[in-house]
């Protein structure tokens, strides 16, 4: 069965089971207990660690107090999820990173929700286009957005001057100038690393990469490799070559994994690191643990020189199976609303305000939630390095593309950094390395296909 009669053929059967209890988001009865505002409800995969995670679950409570809801706290586990939607007991709602939604999409683990978004009026317009397009597949939304993860690049000014550079120094647009500058920026003596140079985050961050360079590794659809274009090949072996002129890829890995990033002796304040791109919440660690550190936050940019980020992030989804999906629609709405979003702002800042500690601001996957957050709730910090990274940080939202939906995205996503580990243990050059993940990524994404 060709993969457009199998996905038709799923939506009835999926249409059937929702009609049955209502509709995802409907208001008839359903084996939790009936309407949105009442019964069982239980997540996977999601923990209230923080007043964001707290303030937000708790105006769901306040709203829906006849919702009996079982968080089962800790880290999204594989193969206890499709065990359990095996097994017909799944959990209503699961908390999961958007790049796997087009493949439980595809097996049909998770439910369209198409019926959600009708009836809860969830205006996906309001949610940032590159998360959209990651819980979107064949036109259909499987997920709604949470966070909006993005990179940027950290530099530390203080190492910088040691070797007599400036911020502005550090060009990667300038791929040819970035041995030499490495280089300068390491420490590396007898074979031992005690600083790192440049980090180029592979590889997690080679999509950043080969964008920069003009790629795009899947097309926008999700159904075909790119792996072995050349400009890949070339983001990969500029990414490895930065990596063994700094002892190789052990060594450097092993320095690297000491380091703690969110702590009072992070890399940052023990000047352990002078330049890496990487997430934006850093800057909200780097303000609470290291609030006197010589930080820049640049944007990551392209080989024009043009702002670009990577976005990612986490997702709701609703199970196959689920026993309360009105009330599940309900939630996720919720969590993801602007004035929820807004509220946990406040709490986070108010918190910091508490301890003495500057609010970094809160990113969203809900531009209309984040603009009332730093038009309502932001306010300036007084430390120039971090209020000017928090603009940074803000215009590389705008700046950023995400991974498109898959019908095989684990696959794929396996297959390139399955290379990736194979370059930077010595076992392949890249060039063979990605030839052998396009043929892994391609055989996956056909089968996906039939």
């Amino acid at each position: 069965m060709s993969r457009k009669l199998r996905a038709t053929a799923l939506a009835g059967v999926l249409t059937l089971a929702i009609s049955g209890c209502g509709g995802v988001g409907g208001g008839g009865d359903s084996g939790g207990g009936g309407a949105e505002g009442s019964g069982a409800l239980s997540t996977m995969g999601f923990s209230l660690s923080d007043e964001i995670a707290t303030t937000r679950m708790d105006a769901f409570k306040r709203d829906h107090g006849d919702v009996r809801l079982t968080i089962t706290e800790g880290a999204f586990d594989e193969q206890q999820f499709l065990s359990a939607v095996a097994s017909g007991n799944p959990p209503d709602l699961v908390y999961m990173d958007r790049k796997l939604i087009g493949t439980y999409a595809e097996r049909g683990s998770i439910q369209p929700l198409t019926d959600c978004v009708e009836k809860q009026r969830i205006d996906m317009a309001e949610y940032r286009q590159s998360a959209r397009e990651q819980v979107t597949l064949d036109g259909t939304v499987y997920g709604i957005p949470e966070f909006s993860q993005v990179r940027v690049l950290y530099l530390n000014e203080a190492l910088l001057k040691r070797a007599g550079l400036g911020a502005d120094d550090v060009n990667l647009a300038d791929w040819a100038s970035l041995p030499a500058l490495n280089a300068r920026l390491a420490a590396v003596s007898g074979g031992r690393l005690s600083r790192i140079g440049i980090d180029p985050k592979i590889p997690e961050f080679l999509p950043m990469w080969a964008k920069a360079n003009g790629a795009d590794m899947i097309s926008a659809d999700g159904t075909r490799a790119n792996l072995t274009d050349p400009k890949v090949v070339e983001a990969l072996t500029t990414g490895v070559g930065l990596i063994q002129a700094q002892g190789g890829w052990g060594k450097f890995k092993s320095f690297r994994d000491t380091f703690d990033f969110f702590g009072a002796q992070n890399p940052l304040a023990k000047n352990q690191i002078a330049a890496w791109p990487m997430e934006e919440w850093f800057l909200n660690q780097a303000a609470k643990n290291s609030p006197d550190a010589e930080l820049v936050v640049k944007p990551f940019v392209d080989r024009q020189g043009k702002p670009l980020s990577l976005s990612s992030g986490q997702a709701w989804v609703i199970t196959k199976g689920a026993k309360n999906p009105e009330a599940a629609c309900a939630f996720v709405k919720q969590m993801t609303a602007t004035e929820t979003w807004l509220a946990a702002a406040r709490a986070r800042a108010e918190a910091r305000k508490a301890a003495n500690l500057p609010f970094t601001g809160l990113w969203t996957g809900n531009t209309t939630a984040d603009k009332k957050i730093f038009d309502e709730v932001y306010k300036p910090t007084g430390n120039k390095r971090f209020d000017d990274a928090v603009q940074t940080i803000r215009q590389a939202q705008d700046a950023a593309f995400a991974m498109p939906a898959s019908p095989a995205g684990a696959e794929f996503d396996k297959a390139w950094t399955d290379a990736v580990n194979r370059v930077l243990s010595g076992q392949e050059q890249p060039a063979q390395a990605l030839d052998r993940a396009q043929r892994e990524a391609t055989a996956a994404l056909d089968k996906a296909a039939d």
